[in-house]
């Protein structure tokens, strides 16, 4: 059964300063923990029901169980439903920021459920390494990654002064904005950086600035505008038609 410390454990992982100070995080629900175990990730402890035990019993021989009922999981899970089981993770150490290929940058995206389907979107789309400014959504966060449905385990979220990394690629960087060239119509290069911009602010001035290229995805309703990770995925997979 989980014991009181470590129930404590559980619950103060949902904050980033305690993440931080433990250098450690959740993952939760069912789906995301089998992700998880696949991944070559380290991970500290895991909390299943006896049930969720029994099903994947090979998966988990690796692995330190400590078995619980699901009222102990909801209680100590940020999750509301689907609370099988919930790994304590390891940080894994920081990799180096992707310099080639094509490079997906966030400005300031706040959302961690927007985050955490950008990371699936881009996990869909082959790209392995994401590179965020350092006030967008903790990649971390029990919410995005939740939102992953298990692409967290693929992909990598770097966080990073935008301003200076961007320069010094030497790439063309193509920026989404409400006005800009036709992406349907646009000659997308395969080695290039597409910046995407918070949900409410865009591309903020100091990134715009590093902008190459800006790209808008046509309009052929009345939406205002479109949500940045349904965005991101339109203009992924343009991309990926030119590659």
């Amino acid at each position: 059964m989980i014991s009181k410390n470590q129930l404590k454990l559980i619950r103060a992982l949902g904050q980033k300063k305690y993440r931080k100070q433990y250098n450690q995080y959740l993952v939760q629900g069912e789906k995301n923990v089998l992700e998880l175990l696949n991944s070559g990730l380290s991970i500290a402890n895991i909390f299943a029901t006896p049930a969720f035990i029994a099903a994947h019993r090979s998966a988990l021989a690796a692995h330190q169980i400590i078995e619980a009922d699901e009222d102990s999981l909801t209680k100590a899970s940020t999750l509301v439903t689907n609370n099988a089981a919930i790994a304590v993770v390891d940080m894994p150490k920081q990799q180096a920021l992707p310099t080639s290929g094509l490079i997906l940058a966030l400005d300031g995206v706040s959302d961690p459920g927007n985050l955490g389907t950008i990371i699936r979107v881009a996990d869909w789309y082959g790209i392995n390494h994401i590179v965020t400014s350092q006030d967008s959504a903790d990649a971390y966060n029990p919410k995005t990654i939740s939102a992953t449905m298990g692409s967290f385990a693929r992909v990598t979220v770097s966080q990073t002064d935008l301003t200076c990394y961007l320069p010094s690629l030497n790439l063309p960087v193509y920026g989404a904005f409400l006005a800009g060239d036709n992406i349907h119509q646009a000659k997308l290069k395969q080695d290039a950086v597409l910046l995407m911009g918070s949900e409410s602010h865009g591309i903020r001035p100091d990134c715009e600035k590093l902008v190459t290229d800006k790209i808008t995805i046509p309009a052929y309703g009345q939406a205002e505008s479109l949500n940045v990770a349904m965005a991101t995925g339109i203009i992924l997979d343009n991309f990926k038609r030119h590659a």
